[in-house]
């Protein structure tokens, strides 16, 4: 059958009559064509200009929701200029106990989880609002939260079966229980396809025996629950022939064989644990699957689509942040008898500083009200606000380092506060 990048009028080769096919002497017929994508992003590279998504700028939230987001922004904030220490952690490489306390008793935890289940209940937009504050004070402690519950436990929010979500969720929301995602393995980054974690169905196929290891997870020195992809063996209704194909699992540390390893020294975001996590012979019942068997690749790559927005949300905080320290060296420095920002080389990294992080959060905000609205077709887009945000967020940090000169390169400046976050923006952010 035709692409559905080619036009529709495309008849299906395997029935031309040039190659004596039973429609030979008659005309084929059309094989059907998906809908088309309302997706902006997906319609530039086919072509099409669909703007429903994105003029006019979506708008989502309710009186109500507003409301209860203008209630939580303030403590929030409250928190991070207050109790939170950025440099402390970074120090320390992990996020400091009065933190994690304080983090839970503002249900920071269960942001997206509902509230019959003890999360607050709120939607992407709401999420992604709170996500850029945290953004703007602490990447170490954003990474921590996000891989918790963008990518660590979203996977029962998007596939969870009833009773699994009755069973974890109300843990997770109060952060009695860290949850991570472990996909990533030593000869599987990209190719997320090639994974050797297996996990082996036992003779009653009551449980499955999981055994590998994986790489690079975050919180997999702190988390209790793992979302867990692995090979297993499917059988093909059609031929009878046996594949083997990814499945995605919910597995705790309780059941034994897990283990991990020691925390990852990297170049920045410190104060996130970032661990191997190792499988031996671990028992996962059978109901601890999550979605359907062989269906892990859909699972992980929903998973990682509906968690993208946030990445961008969190680093247009942190650009934020950035400008606003390069803004106050700028206004105060005095050389050649003059303030720098009436230069115009110090003006112009400004205005491209702050139009970079304007579009990261224009992305962002856009993103999530569509997925508020419904729309299912939003993984370019997200992919896209998340390698554009990341590469601003590099920019961004470093134009503050050449405006602060050599005080933009110390850990604390000379005047008192610390410095930019840039120890934080140091090496890539985890998907």
């Amino acid at each position: 059958c035709p692409s559905p990048h080619r036009a529709p009028l495309l008849t299906c080769s395997r029935l031309s009559p040039a190659l004596g096919g039973p429609w030979l002497g008659r005309t084929p017929p059309r094989c059907p064509l998906p809908p088309e994508s309302k997706s902006f992003a997906m319609g530039m590279f086919q072509g099409r200009m669909n703007t429903e998504q994105v003029f006019p700028y979506p708008s989502v939230l309710t009186e109500d929701q507003v409301q209860f987001l203008k209630e939580l922004v303030g403590p929030v904030s409250r928190f991070f200029q207050e109790v939170n220490d950025p440099a402390a952690n970074d120090s320390l490489e992990q996020v400091e106990d009065r933190t994690m306390q304080g983090l839970k008793e503002l249900g920071a935890f269960g942001l997206q989880i509902p509230p019959e289940l003890g999360g607050l209940g709120l939607s992407n937009t709401q999420y992604a609002r709170l996500v850029e504050i945290v953004g703007l004070h602490d990447l170490g402690v954003g990474i921590m939260l996000g891989a918790h519950q963008s990518i660590g436990f979203k996977g029962l929010l998007l596939y969870g079966t009833p009773q699994q979500k009755e069973k974890y969720l109300p843990r997770l929301a109060t952060g009695e229980t860290i949850a991570a995602f472990c996909l990533t393995e030593a000869a599987s980054g990209s190719d997320a396809a090639s994974i050797r974690t297996t996990a082996q169905p036992s003779p009653c196929g009551s449980y499955y025996t999981l055994d590998g290891g994986k790489i690079w997870i975050s919180n997999g020195g702190l988390a209790d629950l793992f979302t867990v992809f692995a090979k297993t063996p499917v059988k093909t209704e059609a031929t009878g022939e046996v594949k083997e194909k990814m499945t995605a699992f919910i597995v705790e540390r309780g059941f034994g064989g897990v283990t991990h390893g020691p925390p990852e020294k990297k170049m920045g975001i410190k104060a996130s644990n970032t661990a191997e996590v190792h499988f031996e012979g671990v028992r996962v019942p059978a109901e601890n699957m999550l979605g359907s068997l062989g269906s892990g690749f859909k699972v992980a790559m929903n998973i990682l689509n509906n968690g993208r927005f946030g990445m961008a949300a969190g680093l247009a905080g942190t650009m934020r942040g950035v400008i606003g320290k390069a803004v106050e060296h700028a206004a105060n420095r005095t050389q050649f008898g003059d303030k720098i920002h009436n230069f115009g080389a110090i003006q112009e990294k400004l205005a491209r500083m702050a139009m970079l992080q304007y579009v990261t959060e224009s992305m962002a905000y856009m993103i999530s009200a569509n997925m508020d609205q419904g729309a299912t077709d939003f993984q370019t887009e997200a992919a896209i606000s998340k390698i554009f945000g990341s590469e601003a967020a590099w920019t961004v940090t470093d134009e503050c380092i050449q405006i602060m000169g050599g005080m933009g390169f110390m850990q604390v400046s000379g005047d008192g506060p610390p410095a930019p976050p840039t120890s934080q923006c140091q090496g890539p952010p985890p998907p």
